[in-house]
Order: C-alpha cells, then sequence, then structure tokens
C-alpha cells in the first residue's frame, strides 16, 4: 500500500484546455479548470497556458480550492540552439516554479520534436539524433540539472512522443548519458505503452531515478489506426488516443504495486489530453479519481 503522507495525486488542465492546439478547450476557463480539479477529489496540478503568470495571484486562486502546484513542462533546445538560451529561459521557468512551493521541474528535448506538427506521421517521421545531438542534450541536462539542484529541486526528463527520447532504447541511452544525482526521470505510462514500449521495464530498471510520475491511458483502436493511418501526434490527440487511468486499455495495477512497495514518494498525476468537447473533463477526472481509490488506495 502506498504511504498517503508521502504520495499526492494531482491532474494536468491539458484535459480541459490544450496548450498545443488552443482550440480543444478554448472556451474552458482557468477558474472552471482548477475548480473541476478540486471538486473531483484531486490536490495538485501542473500550470497550463491559461494559469496566472503572477505568483501572488495563481497562489490565491489555488488556496481557495486547496490545490498545490506540482510542476510544469519546460521545452529544451539543447540539440539545436546554443546551450545559454536554453539556460536563460530555464532559470526563469526554475524560479517561477520554486516560488510556487514546487518540488520537480518536468523538461523535454524540442530540437527535432514532431510533437506539435499537425501533418508529420508521428511513427514514420520520428526524429532520431546524431551522436553529437547525445553528447549536447547529455551535456546540457547536467548543466540543467546543477541549476535545479541550486534550488533544492529535481530535474525529471519527459520521454515523449514525437521526439529523440520516445523509446526504451532512448530513454536508456539518455539514463546511461546523464549524471543520476542531476538528472531525474518522469515516467509517462502512456508514452510508453503508445510507442509500443513495455513501461514496466523501464519503470523497474529506473525506480530509483524516477520522481514524478504521470498517469495516461491509452486508447488501443485508436492507437492501433494511428500507426494503419500515418496520422501525427496532434491528429491522434484530436482523435482521443489518450485517455485518463480506468478509461482505456492498459492495467495499472502493477505499477501501483512497484510504486508503492518501492516507497514512492510524490505525484502521481494523471495527465490525458483529449478534445473536452468529446471527453467532458470532469467526467473523466473523477473516473481516474474512482479509479486510483479502487486500485492504488489512494
Amino acid at each position: 500500500m502506498f504511504d498517503k503522507e508521502a504520495v499526492q495525486l494531482g491532474i494536468a488542465p491539458i484535459g480541459w484546455t490544450n496548450d498545443d492546439m488552443p482550440e480543444l478547450g478554448g472556451e474552458i476557463t482557468f477558474e472552471q479548470c482548477i475548480s473541476e480539479m478540486a471538486l473531483a477529489g484531486f490536490t495538485g496540478t501542473e500550470i497550463g497556458n491559461k494559469y496566472p503568470k503572477d505568483s501572488n495571484e495563481l497562489k490565491k486562486a489555488l488556496k481557495l480550492r486547496g490545490l498545490q502546484i506540482a510542476s510544469a513542462w519546460f521545452s529544451s533546445y539543447l540539440t539545436t540552439k546554443p546551450y545559454e538560451e536554453t539556460e536563460k529561459e530555464f532559470i526563469k521557468h526554475r524560479d517561477f516554479l520554486h516560488e510556487m512551493g514546487a518540488e520537480v521541474i518536468v523538461i523535454s528535448e524540442q530540437g527535432k520534436s514532431i510533437q506539435g506538427e499537425m501533418d508529420t506521421p508521428l511513427f514514420s517521421s520520428k526524429p532520431i539524433f546524431s551522436d553529437k545531438e547525445w553528447s549536447d542534450l547529455a551535456d546540457g541536462l547536467n548543466k540543467l540539472g546543477e541549476l535545479a539542484v541550486q534550488k533544492g529541486m529535481k530535474l525529471v526528463y519527459h520521454h515523449h512522443m514525437g521526439t529523440g527520447v520516445q523509446t526504451s532504447t532512448e530513454i536508456d541511452r539518455l539514463m546511461k548519458a546523464t549524471e543520476e544525482e542531476l538528472v531525474y526521470l518522469l515516467f509517462d505510462t502512456g508514452h510508453l505503452y503508445f510507442s509500443g514500449d513495455d513501461p514496466l521495464y523501464i519503470l523497474e530498471k529506473y525506480l530509483e531515478r524516477i520522481k514524478h510520475v504521470h498517469l495516461k491511458d491509452v486508447r488501443d483502436h485508436i492507437a492501433d489506426r494511428v500507426r494503419k493511418e500515418n496520422w501525427s501526434f496532434l491528429e491522434a490527440v484530436k482523435h482521443g488516443v489518450f485517455t485518463v487511468p480506468g478509461d482505456g486499455g492498459y492495467d495499472f495495477s502493477p505499477v501501483f504495486d512497484i510504486l508503492s512497495q518501492s516507497g514512492y514518494q510524490g505525484w502521481l498525476l494523471v495527465e490525458a489530453e483529449q478534445d473536452p468537447m468529446k471527453a467532458n473533463p470532469l467526467e473523466h477526472a473523477l473516473i481516474a479519481r474512482k479509479y486510483l481509490r479502487d486500485k492504488a488506495g489512494l
């Protein structure tokens, strides 16, 4: 069983309003989003584009609803731009998260990424890094990890569909090339399962370095169509490839068993980018919350 004092439950705003496709959930306000998170029984959230940029304003809105900030996405361009450009933006991002009380910083390399391209097939056009790009990525992440440590925070790398770090093999290479006390791992069930990899392989191998967890489910029949019909990542999302735990094809029970037995401490964060006109965000948040209660005892 999980230590309920050590594990916190959150949910990402991307089920309500999509940062990559603003037309999805464009009509949903920040206030509706966080109010429904709280109503569904979650105590944390990551930061979306509609969230106030002023820390005092954001803190007030969250406190009214009993919510905390778990983290926020940061895009690095260590493979395609000078390191200094990423570092400058990272420091601003780090400092805001630190002020909001977050302990981890989610980072994903977006150099050569196709995840935001509507017409680029997800699987046949997946980016591949050269040896130099791998070296630049690892060196840059180590440096950013040191900057996170300066604030008592941890850098957690988000493997992601449509990027150069998507598969288990690529995660292995990244983990081997980076310092284990500077670069940690965000474990995302949905991205590994969708990629065709075994999430449990990564979970068990890097258990000590996993400091943040995204719980994302996949609709298998739509994932099959993505491959067969050469859809892009954004097309896959629009068609509903992702959903919340308990509404897709992945059994999270082994994940919960391994994490709980290891004494995992930190956030379990539901994340399922969907079209809110097709998948009501509050309804799906409640589905996820019930699943976590039934399957994880939380």
